[in-house]
């Protein structure tokens, strides 16, 4: 079997630009990687055994990443799938997380962000997952939300849009926008997909309770 000090960072990405420079930065801080230009290769060369964690893109030619990561469940290749994408958006960030991802970041990532998600990943897959955990940070975050905000909050980390969320509390779409903006800069964040991380990683709502899409 594996040992945990083996355990790999796969990266997955149709550019081999980006492919190229996250391997780089990887393994300029020791980890070790292998790089694959595309899914089915990936799923083809990863061993059973595999141990470690996988960056993965989201929208790649001929298998995408939503169908990698659905390939590796049915073989029962148990790693954290850390997402990479230039297109975020809510439906795709909703549809990672409920399938299990650990993590979404969009490109151009932050290098130290990047960093920072593989090297918890790596921590977190030595001991049992749990979806009871709840980041500090995040809470923190989201502790500084007033209560009117935390109601336009958790509906918005749902995915839901703006005109839905003043139908749900019974006011204007412009004041769920006002309130929208608000929550984003009180969280310190640019992208809904965030907001949805941020809920899930504070512990307040479970991938699998996420709006369908």
């Amino acid at each position: 079997m594996t040992k945990p000090e083996e355990a790999v960072v796969y990266v997955v990405d149709d550019d081999t630009g980006m492919l190229d420079s996250t391997q780089w930065l990887l393994e300029s801080v020791g980890l070790r990687v292998q790089g694959y230009a595309d899914g089915r290769q990936f799923l083809d060369a990863i061993p059973d055994s595999a141990t470690g964690c996988v960056v993965l893109d989201v929208r790649m030619p001929g298998l995408g990443g939503l169908n990698v990561q659905e390939e590796m469940q049915k073989r029962k290749l148990d790693l954290p799938v850390i997402f990479v994408s230039g297109h975020a958006d809510v439906p795709i960030a909703v549809r990672a997380f409920k399938s299990g991802a650990f993590d979404f970041i969009e490109k151009p990532f932050n290098e130290q962000l990047l960093l920072d998600s593989v090297q918890q990943a790596l921590q977190d897959r030595q001991s049992p997952p749990s979806t009871g955990g709840a980041s500090p940070d995040a809470m923190a975050k989201i502790a500084t939300l007033t209560p009117r905000e935390r109601d336009v909050f958790l509906p918005l980390a749902q995915g839901y849009t703006s005109r839905e969320i003043a139908e749900q509390l019974g006011v204007s779409v412009k004041t769920i926008d006002l309130y929208r903006s608000r929550v984003m800069k009180r969280l310190d964040v640019d992208r809904l997909p965030d907001v949805t991380g941020l809920a899930i990683a504070a512990g307040l709502m479970d991938p699998l309770d996420l709006r369908a899409v």
